[in-house]
């Protein structure tokens, strides 16, 4: 799948607001993906991929799952708030013709992160956190901060994620959890 595929797919379903949200997600990842040497290509289709499922009903991504037993791994006992992602990956490779495990495990992980995330992986997490139409208390900071460090950046990313997810009363995903103590454990080790 081509990028310009990927666009006229995702416009025709999501709202305008979503899809704006991903085209800004693109806009950031892009730039991570030539600040950080990483496949600015590769960056854009995972970018533009990501919330490809994200207005699906509880329904549609639980038939997904079923449907895709095998490679949704359990997929429906984890929080629901994180299944367009998982949704959106399986999709990708079964129906859409992305078969790049790089791109594919981006999309997967970019609402949880996940212990042992790619450089993609963490690019693209980041990008839908810092995309130009977020404006959450510290945003800023860390859009600076993505493009000085991007392993402390997603650990400050990651530990307000999990906060707000938190003070919301909502549960945990374990990936989250695993890939906080993953990135500080690399940034603790650091020389």
């Amino acid at each position: 799948m081509t990028c310009k595929e990927a666009k006229e797919l995702v416009k025709g379903r999501l709202g305008d607001k979503r899809y704006r949200h991903t085209l800004n997600v693109k806009k950031m990842a892009v730039a991570l993906a030539e600040r950080w040497g990483a496949d600015p290509e590769k960056a854009a289709l995972a970018a533009l991929l990501h919330d490809s499922a994200k207005e699906l009903s509880r329904a549609e991504l639980l038939q997904i799952f079923h449907d895709n037993a095998i490679i949704a791994n359990n997929a429906a006992q984890r929080p629901a708030p994180v299944w367009h992602g998982l949704a959106a990956a399986i999709l990708c490779q079964t129906r859409w013709g992305v078969s790049d495990p790089e791109i594919l495990s981006a999309i997967r992980c970019h609402t949880t992160g996940k212990k042992g995330m790619s450089l993609l992986d963490k690019i693209i997490y980041m990008a839908d956190m810092t995309s130009d139409e977020r404006d959450f208390p510290g945003v800023e900071e860390l859009r600076k901060l993505e493009f000085e460090d991007l392993d402390k950046a997603l650990c400050t990313a990651l530990e307000q994620s999990l906060q707000f997810v938190k003070d919301g009363g909502k549960p945990v995903d374990p990936e989250s959890l695993a890939a906080l103590e993953d990135v500080r454990s690399s940034i603790a080790h650091r020389t």
